[in-house]
């Protein structure tokens, strides 16, 4: 049994739907005797709803390579302290953060899991943890994520000054004096840093922030719509309980009418069988005077 093509099954499923379907896979490796394999799928863990959503994400290939490009771009800034490409690429990171967390809840929706707004902002974190970190992109590209990861604006390994790799290391040269680093030019470098984290961590939260108003906005318009609909529907319910009212008057009327009429006719009905009765008698008389002569 391939661990890895059961993972891909798994985290596929629904959370709700996890434990029960790894262990029944579990179950089926050791009934085959692959005990190793019962051992990895037995240690994969179930995802929260959050990250099931962004994992839903990452299977998206043309969305996913658009954040993952965009990670590897805003490093490269953050590496060669590039002011006017953070800047172009911030503006970038919010409108496409905001258009993944839509279409991820699009997708839960059109699973059959649909989430609220609390789910779609950490799906965000994911996403802004998946900018910045280059590990938590590889992982989430897997489409294999189980917990929404902490949030770093710092953007591990691009440090300007730590960008050789181990392989092209040289031994350190002496610097002469002349090219001595410029305490100036250092300090200015260094504050450029900090100010670009603290412009990344702004923007993420502005981010936060205007998809919070984004969806309280949809939210109250939704909400609007139900509330003119159940006024319709109200105004629909008054009009025809006073039609309904109007029609039980006309009922009571009528009734009254009718029970008028049965009365009338009841008396009437027994004048006639009085009359009957009467002239009953009165025949039954003559016929017997006639047969006495």
């Amino acid at each position: 049994m391939d661990a890895d093509d059961v993972a891909e099954d798994l985290y596929r499923l629904p959370p709700v739907q996890f434990m029960a379907a790894r262990n029944a896979q579990v179950a089926e490796a050791k009934r085959a005797g692959d005990a190793a394999a019962a051992r990895r799928i037995a240690a994969f863990r179930k995802p929260t709803l959050a990250a099931w959503v962004s994992n839903l994400l990452a299977r998206q290939t043309e969305e996913a390579g658009q954040l993952l490009e965009l990670a590897e771009a805003l490093r490269e800034a953050h590496r060669t302290l590039d002011p006017e490409q953070f800047r172009t690429l911030s503006h970038q990171q919010h409108v496409l953060i905001a258009g993944l967390a839509r279409q991820a809840g699009g997708l839960a929706r059109r699973a059959g899991q649909p989430v609220s707004l609390s789910v779609l902002h950490e799906v965000e974190q994911i996403l802004h943890a998946a900018l910045a970190d280059a590990e938590v992109a590889e992982q989430w590209a897997t489409g294999r994520l189980t917990k929404v990861p902490t949030v770093s604006t710092d953007f591990p390994g691009t440090a300007p000054l730590a960008q050789v790799s181990k392989k092209d290391e040289r031994p350190p040269t002496p610097t002469p004096a002349s090219q001595a680093p410029d305490p100036a030019e250092e300090k200015r470098r260094a504050r450029l840093k900090e100010a670009m984290k603290a412009a990344t961590q702004a923007a993420a939260e502005a981010g936060r922030r205007d998809d919070d108003v984004r969806r309280a906005e949809e939210e109250h318009e939704r909400a609007t719509t139900r509330r003119t609909a159940a006024d319709e529907r109200v105004a629909l319910l008054t009009l025809q309980l006073g039609e309904a009212k109007e029609e039980g008057r006309t009922a009571a009327e009528a009734a009254d009418e009718a029970s008028v009429r049965v009365r009338d006719a009841a008396r009437e009905q027994k004048a006639a069988q009085r009359r009957a009765a009467s002239t009953s008698r009165a025949v039954e008389r003559l016929s017997g005077g006639d047969s006495g002569r």
